[in-house]
């Protein structure tokens, strides 16, 4: 059974950024990278808001980039998925996949969160070609251009302005006949003439040859008066929320009703000494890279003041 003074849980920029301050303050940390080396930042294409790059960066190179700056300082990758926790006291015990159980003195759960997607077969074959599920990291390049959001909440509506801003026209595709959003989210889509509401709306299918071209859509879906058309668009955003990978570990810290980690104000602490939470698991409000970086980095600093009280 393997021992370790720091276990990171997850490979996004959150994990990897917390094995690189991890392993220069002397911890020895092992990352079990999970199902997606490099987490969700791998799904899209460039990145042009990550700092230190003006002319943007392949997303790829920048997770490859960050995973050898870790391994370089000495952390240890592992490619298995954590599949069960024991966090009740230390060493903490984490059962990985292949069936193998790694006991750490600290953790970092690092593990991120998943987009929701609507289960299209065009949303696979389109991702990174004008299919996203984050408008503040892919708008940039929808400039002066036609796209959709499909969602009826917060999240959709402020994705649906923030696109306004860039595009040329937003389409906003509601399954119902109202919108979920708080009252002053609505307010802003329906005052902005950028923003075209499309409520009892479905989107069933995407087209085009080299990318979005277009969305397949049904209005009022089952209904007497049901009407399939066709919407040219060039990119289609899903905003109908994220699933934070946190399931293993609800029995030991808290979460939110959605499942995000809860930490104590401005730290990444999750009330349970010496485990840390980092990055987009605990984060329902940013999901951006440079913040989940920076939480790691913030964990990372919490480990080592963590194992060095112990040892005073």
């Amino acid at each position: 059974m393997q021992h370790v003074q720091c276990l990171i849980l997850g490979s996004g920029p959150a994990g990897y950024t917390a094995a690189i301050y991890a392993q220069r303050a002397n911890v020895q940390s092992v990352i079990c990278e999970g199902l997606q080396p490099g987490g969700q930042l791998t799904t899209t294409t460039t990145v042009e808001n990550f700092p230190g790059f003006p002319d943007g960066v392949d997303a790829n190179v920048l997770m490859d980039n960050m995973r050898q700056q870790a391994v370089n300082y000495g952390a240890r990758i592992c490619p298995q998925l954590a599949v069960e926790t024991k966090l009740d006291q230390p060493p903490y015990e984490v059962k990985l996949d292949d069936g193998t159980t790694v006991l750490a003195d600290t953790v970092i759960i690092a593990t991120g969160a998943q987009a929701k997607y609507l289960g299209l077969a065009d949303e696979e074959k389109y991702k990174g070609q004008g299919v996203s599920a984050c408008a503040t990291c892919d708008g940039f390049f929808y400039r002066k251009k036609i796209v959709a959001v499909v969602g009826g909440g917060d999240t959709a509506c402020e994705e649906a302005s923030y696109l306004a801003s860039l595009a040329a026209k937003v389409y906003l595709v509601v399954r119902k006949p109202y919108l979920r959003a708080s009252q002053i989210m609505q307010d802003r889509v329906k005052q902005n003439p950028k923003i075209e509401v499309l409520f009892e709306t479905n989107a069933v299918g995407l087209y085009g040859d080299n990318g979005v071209q277009g969305a397949h859509l049904i209005y009022r879906k089952g209904e007497a008066d049901e009407r399939r058309y066709d919407l040219p668009i060039d990119g289609f955003f899903l905003a109908i929320g994220h699933k934070p990978n946190s399931e293993i570990f609800k029995p030991w810290v808290k979460t939110d009703a959605n499942g995000y980690i809860l930490t104590e104000a401005g730290t990444p602490k999750t009330g349970i000494p010496g485990v840390f939470a980092a990055g987009d698991v605990a984060d329902p409000r940013y999901r951006q890279a440079v913040v989940a970086a920076a939480s790691g980095a913030k964990a990372a600093i919490e480990v080592e003041k963590y194992l060095a009280e112990k040892q005073s």
